[in-house]
This record gives C-alpha cells, sequence and structure tokens, in this order.
C-alpha cells in the first residue's frame, strides 16, 4: 500500500475514521485543531456525525451517549480541555463504555503553552478524575504508531469495556510523516450491553456507576473489585514496549512518546563514544512495562528517566527498579523541547558516575 505525507492530528483523525469511528465530538483548542477540523468534513463523506460541541465537558458527554448505544466515539482536545474531562471519564469507566480520547498535550499547569508537553502523564495513568479506576494509554512515538495505536485503541476499548486515551503532544500533532493508512473496518464487534431500546420478552438493560438503591449495599465494592480484574488482565496482556541496545546496555535511558524519539538520537552519540547505553521505550503507559525495566534494573549500573515535565513517569520506574540501582531525571517543564545534545550530556554524567560506582545527587544534569 502507497504511502502518504500527512500531520499526525490528520493521521489520527483518518486512522480513527478508517477504524470505523462515526461519532466524533470536540471543541477547539491548540494545538489539536486539525483533528476537528478534518473530522468536520470527512465524517459526513462516511455517514457518521461530527458535533463541534459548546464546551469540552459537553463534548464528553456527547461520547457517553453515543457509546452507551454501542457506536465508535472519539474526542480530542489538549490539556486543559482533557481537565475538564475527568469527571466524565470516571463515570464512563464506572459505566464499562469504550471510548477513545485523545490528548495533544501542551505546556502546563493552567492555560499555559502551545508547545509540546508531557505533563500529563499523572493525569492520563493514575485516574484524572474520582475513584479506583485506569484507563488503557498509549503513548505512540511516529506517525505510523499513532495511526496503528488509534485503530488499536478503538479495538481495546472494545475488547475491555474501557475508555482508551491515546496521549500525544504537540510536536506529534503538527509534525508530518509519511504513513501508511489501514483499510476500512467492516465489521465491529456485537455489544449485547447497549442500550438501543427495549424488545420484548428481553429482560431490560441498566448502564450505570451509581449503586445505592435499598439491597445495594456491598454492590460497588463488588463492582470495584469487577474493575480491578479487568485492570488486571490489561496488564498481562497489554504491555507493549520497545527496548532498543539493551542487550550489552549499563545504562538504560527510559522515556516515551517525542522525548524517547529525541533520545534515540542522543544514545547514538553516546554509543559512538563508547558509552553502552540502551533505551526502554514504554509504548502504554498503563499498562506499564515494570516487569521490563525491573528486568534490566538487575544487569544495569543506572537508569535515566528522560521525560519533558518535571519528572513524572520517573516515580513509576523507581517503583519497577525498586531500590536495585539509582534511577536519575533530566526533563525540561513548561513547554521547553528537549535537546539530543543535552540528553546525550546527562548521559555522559550518569556513565561517569557508574564509571564511579557512586550515584548521581542531581535530578536535574
Amino acid at each position: 500500500m502507497a504511502k502518504i505525507l500527512i500531520t499526525g492530528n490528520e493521521a489520527l483523525a483518518e486512522a480513527a475514521i478508517r477504524a470505523g469511528c462515526k461519532q466524533y465530538f470536540g471543541y477547539p483548542i491548540t494545538p489539536q485543531n486539525e483533528v476537528p477540523e478534518y473530522m468536520s468534513r470527512r465524517m459526513p463523506e462516511v455517514g457518521g456525525t461530527f458535533i463541534q460541541a459548546e464546551s469540552e465537558l459537553a463534548a464528553i458527554s456527547m461520547v457517553y451517549g453515543a457509546a452507551v448505544v454501542g457506536e465508535r466515539a472519539m474526542t480530542s482536545s489538549s490539556s486543559p480541555g482533557i481537565s475538564l474531562m475527568q469527571e466524565a471519564l470516571s463515570y464512563m469507566a464506572g459505566c464499562e463504555l469504550p471510548a477513545v480520547i485523545v490528548n495533544i498535550q501542551r505546556g502546563g499547569p493552567g492555560l499555559g503553552s502551545i508547545s509540546a508537553s508531557q505533563a500529563d502523564y499523572f493525569q492520563a495513568v493514575k485516574g484524572g478524575g474520582h475513584g479506583d479506576y485506569k484507563l488503557l494509554v498509549y503513548a505512540p512515538a511516529n506517525l505510523q504508531e499513532v495511526v496503528d495505536l488509534t485503530v488499536r485503541a478503538f479495538d481495546k476499548a472494545d475488547e475491555y469495556r474501557t475508555p482508551v486515551m491515546i496521549l500525544g503532544d504537540a510536536v506529534m500533532g503538527q509534525m508530518m510523516e509519511p504513513v501508511e493508512l489501514p483499510e476500512f473496518t467492516r465489521k465491529q464487534p456485537d455489544k449485547p450491553w447497549a442500550l438501543t431500546g427495549a424488545k420484548k420478552g428481553q429482560p431490560p438493560k441498566v448502564i450505570r456507576s451509581l449503586f445505592m438503591l435499598p439491597g445495594e449495599d456491598g454492590m460497588l465494592e463488588q463492582h470495584n473489585y469487577k474493575l480491578k480484574a479487568k485492570y488486571d488482565l490489561m496488564a498481562e496482556r497489554e504491555v507493549m514496549v520497545e527496548t532498543m541496545q539493551m542487550d550489552d546496555a549499563e545504562l538504560a535511558v527510559v522515556a516515551f512518546g517525542t522525548s524517547a524519539r529525541i533520545a534515540k538520537s542522543a544514545i547514538a552519540i553516546a554509543r559512538g563514544e563508547g558509552i553502552k547505553v540502551g533505551l526502554i521505550r514504554p509504548i502504554t503507559l498503563f499498562p506499564f512495562p515494570a516487569k521490563v525495566i525491573a528486568k534490566a534494573a538487575e544487569k544495569v549500573a543506572h537508569v535515566l528517566v528522560v521525560e519533558m515535565n518535571l519528572g513524572q513517569m520517573v516515580e513509576d520506574v523507581r517503583l519497577a527498579v525498586n531500590g536495585r540501582v539509582p534511577v536519575l531525571f533530566y526533563g525540561r517543564p513548561g513547554g521547553a523541547i528537549l535537546g539530543v545534545d543535552d540528553i546525550a550530556q546527562a548521559i555522559r554524567s550518569n556513565a561517569q558516575c557508574g564509571a564511579r560506582n557512586e550515584a548521581c545527587s542531581a535530578q536535574q544534569l
């Protein structure tokens, strides 16, 4: 199949359509505006629905309604807009509703900037809304992955009856690369749970996250255990991770998304200088590849976490390493893009500490 040159936001939107998304609801916010713009043109062409909602709260509520009746639905936004959607995401997780939510991150906190950031990691993987719940979270590092993971997101949302998030950033959304687009999805899974109207002789269906009627003592607790069993199954089956040059590595760099993409160039420089460094790139942020990182910690001297924030994924890396080796951090917040030379210098500094058999003390190198 021939490849086409396209922006990340447009590639994501077209991939969603080809995955069977027929319901898109959104609200403009930079740097993801190309997604709703593209959907406004393409959705009528494929018999779908596009609505520019009056707010992010309205958009996610429309996704909720479309998911209840079994439609493949999606919304997209950027960091402040995603914050407004958290209450509804908790509701959707509680109701076990499949949908895809796209966050093309920008600098924060607050309105921040429109530059790329990875400061929404906590929000995405720890459950930004209330209650015990998780989202399946994908973090693409190139535009072909944007396409492939978007299709996968819709399939996995239906498989697990869960909201799925694609966590990108302004670099990923605005850059252009050649991609191969998938064929159109023709058949979607049956959804016997969907509210498609009462039918004679069949029991009524109810989708809810509220358990407080008489005689329902303990039902919410059991519902939480049911959700946890689903998340545990995801952790067992859905981990995606890329490793690079880890066979002889003495230093492991852990990075995701755009940071990992930049770190690959820094690792190539360091390798050219004789530094034995490799990369672990989580593709799923939940479930997190903790076992892969823990195994790497058995043979490397140091782990360096690289993120475009003040240090968020580093906490999960430290949990995975569990004190076996020092875990250091290099990052920049507020929409500042990491430089290849800066990451290479952070790698050199960590390698020197390892050669002296001592831990680097500074988090910001």
